[in-house]
């Protein structure tokens, strides 16, 4: 029998709102829940195996200043709720302890959850912590799961980021997440990322992208003008991406742009998969004097048409001839069809709109809408 992975879901703060005052939800007139916990949730429900289990902390439940017939109003107001939109839940778990009290049964412990560990019927390492404080990810890591943190309040996604990485729970944490709507897809159709090591005796490339990320990029090709124009991709393209590079420089620039191209590439058509429910196509801009026209098909199929000519010969450090052979190799790795035109004066407009106008090219191409989660293609495979 196949074990069951779990969704451990944090109550206050991840489906209703915390209420901003004394932290307490008692009463009918505190219950707001969650923007979009409803729909995706329901979602989850509907098309997924998860074993549903409420996991809170609901400090001093049942003491005179707060009590249970305060409580279970509110409480079984939300569950109802969340009943009638096809949400209903395996497990609920509340720890009524104070945080002085220093429980074990009170999250970020374990001793409420026993029953989990170390039983065959759930796969823990599958499963899931969602919860939208730094506890819920330490819940996630004393179970051996991953944690998703649901950002609630009005905390940056950085900032949320820099508290993980305080907490050294990067390896833990799957997902920083802004809404119930990012964590959707993340549940239903996987991370879209890829890592490509390519070591030739010319060069040694480490490149790895995760589709959805959020324009983050660390890029060190020994390039710098390269370097700035694979930054316009991670930017514009919404992706994270790094890239690390050693090439033989002292010999020609070509074989460290040739060799990044086709480790982006091959990044880019592992991420895809099978290309469910993305939109594949896409996009142009304009820069300053310049405009720059690409034209993008995720279709399967590599081909390159280049319309753009430079009269410098370098902008920067990169010869302005390796621009052609940079995307030629780059469509031929990623299979896709790139139809590419530019026009201007300077230069360097040119070259940074070309790569801008792809890189949104890539982001309208892989926007992925998981409730029409097919092939866009009437052949059936892409």
């Amino acid at each position: 029998m196949k074990s069951q992975k779990i969704l451990f879901i944090d109550r206050d703060g991840t489906l209703v709102k915390e209420p901003p005052i004394d932290y307490q939800l008692d009463s009918l007139e505190k219950l707001s829940f969650v923007p979009g916990v409803m729909k995706s949730l329901g979602f989850i429900a509907e098309k997924l195996d998860f074993f549903f289990a409420m996991v809170t902390n609901q400090d001093g439940l049942g003491t005179a200043a707060f009590p249970e017939n305060s409580f279970w109003p509110a409480h079984h107001l939300m569950m109802d709720t969340l009943e009638g939109e096809g949400i209903t839940w395996d497990a609920v778990h509340i720890d009524p302890t104070m945080p002085e009290d220093n429980a074990s049964t009170r999250k970020p412990g374990t001793a409420m959850l026993t029953e989990y560990i170390d039983n065959p019927k759930f796969d823990l390492a599958g499963s899931f912590v969602i919860g939208d404080r730094i506890t819920d990810m330490q819940l996630a890591k004393n179970l051996g799961c991953k944690g998703i943190f649901l950002i609630s309040d009005d905390r940056t996604r950085e900032q949320a980021m820099q508290e993980v990485e305080e907490s050294a729970l990067e390896d833990v944490v799957a997902l920083v997440a802004m809404n119930w709507v990012e964590i959707v897809p993340f549940l239903f159709a996987g991370e879209r990322t890829a890592r490509c090591q390519r070591v030739t005796k010319e060069t040694a490339i480490d490149v790895a992208i995760n589709l959805d990320g959020q324009g983050e990029s660390s890029i060190s090709t020994g390039l710098h003008f390269f370097d700035h124009m694979l930054e316009q991709i991670a930017k514009h393209g919404g992706v994270t991406l790094n890239v690390a590079v050693k090439g033989d420089l002292e010999v020609d620039e070509h074989h460290t742009i040739e060799d990044t191209a086709i480790a982006l590439g091959t990044c880019l058509k592992e991420a895809l998969g099978d290309k469910r429910g993305i939109e594949r196509y896409g996009y142009s801009l304009p820069m300053d004097d310049s405009q720059a026209h690409v034209l993008l098909d995720f279709g399967g199929r590599p081909w390159l048409i280049w319309d753009a000519d430079f009269k410098r010969e370098y902008v920067g450090d990169m010869p302005t001839e390796m621009f052609l052979h940079f995307f030629k190799s780059l469509s031929d790795a990623a299979l896709m069809n790139v139809n590419i035109r530019a026009e201007g004066q300077n230069e360097h407009h040119k070259i940074e709109g070309i790569f801008k106008a792809f890189a949104r090219a890539i982001k309208m191409a892989i926007r992925r809408d998981i409730y029409r989660f097919e092939l866009p293609s009437t052949k059936g495979v892409l």
